[in-house]
């Protein structure tokens, strides 16, 4: 299996000011995010006007530059969602949502702010009956009822997945649209609101009703740093981090919003930067040793 010198999960400018750096500092690296960047930056139609270099810039013009920049550079954009983040001694293995894995010596969190905050439960069952990877987990339900919650229209195809090895498959959609699925699923328009149990999940809990089921697959965008990486150190959904962009785990990064306030492209660039030459500091103190 590759090992890449540096991960980098999120495509916004945090993520791809990392790839930028390091790829000038000639490091291997994977840059984990959507070839449309960040979706933030799409919806942005009014001029921007405090990002150096880019006077009045929109969101969407931003993107095409950033994107220029990266074919110039030759630094691809893989598509793959990270589930979970391992610290494995000297290396970070890193889960897919197709159940592969990834393996890098350091690794940059680069996400993004992920809005609101975890359901009741979520944290007290994951791993029993709490679960953010379809096809990774689906065979433990096989024949059993499962709810989901998907964040967007992307989820559909592992909701689907689930509807094809489980009994029976609640959907519960947090986005306008009608999904569509091949196989039996319920859709369900109801707000969940917390995950029950004993010593595992038994039921999820709506603004509504009650339903019984052996699992909840919580699929968002991405997911809360502290559900991302066990044993990583959170304050208010937000990574902590020194100014050097360490946080608690060594050879882990975080730059941009998920680094906390304020929400600024420009910052979320430096940081990315600055995350990047202490990720190539790490390696060589790796190196040394």
């Amino acid at each position: 299996m590759t090992r890449y010198d540096i991960a980098i999960i999120g495509s916004g400018p945090a993520g791809l000011s990392a790839a930028l750096t390091a790829k000038v500092r000639n490091k291997s690296i994977v840059l984990f995010g959507n070839k449309e960047l960040s979706n933030k930056m799409q919806v942005v139609d009014h001029p921007i006007l405090n990002y150096l270099g880019l006077p009045s810039v929109t969101g969407k013009n931003m993107a095409a530059a950033f994107t220029k920049q990266l074919e110039e550079m030759d630094i691809a954009i893989t598509e793959r969602k990270v589930t979970s983040v391992y610290a494995m001694g000297d290396y970070y293995a890193l889960q897919m949502d197709d159940n592969t894995m990834e393996e890098a010596s350091s690794v940059i969190l680069a996400s993004g702010v992920v809005a609101g905050k975890p359901y009741p439960g979520e944290q007290k069952f994951l791993g029993r009956g709490v679960s953010y990877c379809a096809t990774c987990d689906a065979p433990l339900y096989k024949g059993k009822t499962v709810a989901v919650i998907g964040g967007s229209s992307k989820e559909e195809e592992e909701a689907d997945f689930l509807g094809e090895v489980c009994g029976k498959v609640y959907y519960f959609p947090l986005y306008k649209g009608e999904p569509e699925f091949r196989n039996p699923v319920e859709v369900v328009r109801e707000k969940p609101v917390e995950i029950i149990g004993g010593m595992k999940t038994s039921a999820l809990k709506t603004d509504q009703n009650e339903y019984a089921v052996d699992c909840v697959f919580i699929l968002r965008e991405a997911q809360f740093p502290g559900q991302l990486v066990p044993g990583l150190e959170v304050e208010n959904n937000a990574v902590k981090v020194d100014l050097q962009m360490r946080t608690n785990l060594p050879g882990l990064f975080a730059a941009g919003d998920i680094a906390g306030q304020p929400y600024q492209y420009i910052k979320a660039a430096g940081q990315g930067n600055v995350a990047a030459l202490s990720a190539v500091s790490y390696l060589a103190e790796l190196n040394r040793k």
